[in-house]
């Protein structure tokens, strides 16, 4: 806690860490507190995969749209949606890689080719009242979604130009799915859905896996100890939600059927739902 003192003449400020380390563990967990707020609790985190979804074409991509159209005029759910870079993202890294361009550098061309989606489905959405908001604007996310706006944003590089060294190789190891997520905690959301190509979570990867069983529902700590080795989200993702404060739910759903994304929102049984307990 952090207290005025005076009666020198002078006003001064104490605080719990003025005089401690902020490297000291121990002195951090004395920090631990349930009163961290949420800034957009009844805000829902729709994620548009980009080889998934967009890579597909109009095939997929209109239907989409159509949907997110409906949804957006019965103004049930406030909506803030993020978009993946898809295939073009893995031509971009692998020219950069080829050239050296450092972690960092080709994190940035990574987010350079999700802004290249999120134009696209602006355009698209624009009678719904879409903006692409620019990284620069996120603290006048508020105001966009008080003015009944449907923002659409980028997921890549959640640590711009800071992206952490890889643990293997030189390729960013915090994708989009990552990234989103991100998003999502930092502003205090409860829900995010992310819209892919496939049901959900399976035990291995359906496409290449016929006997791929489906997980219709799963708390994390459970996937966390039997974690699949092929997964439709990243690997990040999970490990930092375990620490993370205020994700409740992540729920997947196929983008290529109809109708899922609105049940999702609605709450209803579709794809997998993920719960942080």
């Amino acid at each position: 806690m952090t207290k005025l003192l005076t009666g020198d003449g002078r006003t001064h400020i104490e605080s719990s860490l003025m005089h401690e380390s902020l490297v000291d563990r121990r002195v951090i967990a004395t920090t631990d507190s349930q009163n961290e707020f949420s800034i957009m609790p009844d805000v829902v985190l729709v994620s548009i995969g980009g080889q998934s979804i967009f890579d597909r074409g109009k095939s997929a991509i209109l239907p989409l749209v159509k949907e997110l159209g409906e949804i957006r005029a019965t103004r049930k759910h406030k909506l803030f949606i993020g978009v993946g870079g898809g295939t073009r993202v893995r031509h971009t890294v692998s020219v950069a890689l080829d050239l050296g361009i450092p972690t960092g550098g080709v994190a940035q061309l990574v987010g350079a080719m999700e802004e290249a989606n999120a134009v696209f489905l602006n355009a698209l959405l624009a009678k719904s009242g879409s903006i692409v908001m620019q990284r620069e604007h996120f603290w006048e996310l508020p105001l966009y979604l008080e003015s009944d706006m449907l923002p659409i944003v980028i997921s890549v590089p959640p640590y711009h130009f800071w992206e952490p060294p890889p643990e293997d190789g030189p390729v960013p190891m915090h994708g989009s799915d990552f990234g989103l997520f991100i998003h999502a905690e930092v502003l205090g959301m409860k829900r995010l859905v992310f819209v892919k190509d496939e049901d959900g979570l399976y035990d291995k990867d359906p496409k290449k896996h016929s006997d791929a069983k489906h997980i219709p529902k799963i708390a994390l700590p459970e996937l966390l100890a039997n974690m699949p080795s092929e997964l439709i989200l990243d690997h990040q993702l999970f490990t930092t939600w375990a620490r993370s404060r205020h994700v409740e739910q992540i729920h997947i759903v196929n983008g290529l059927v109809p109708g899922q994304l609105t049940k999702a929102l609605a709450g209803e049984p579709v794809g997998t739902v993920i719960t942080r307990t």
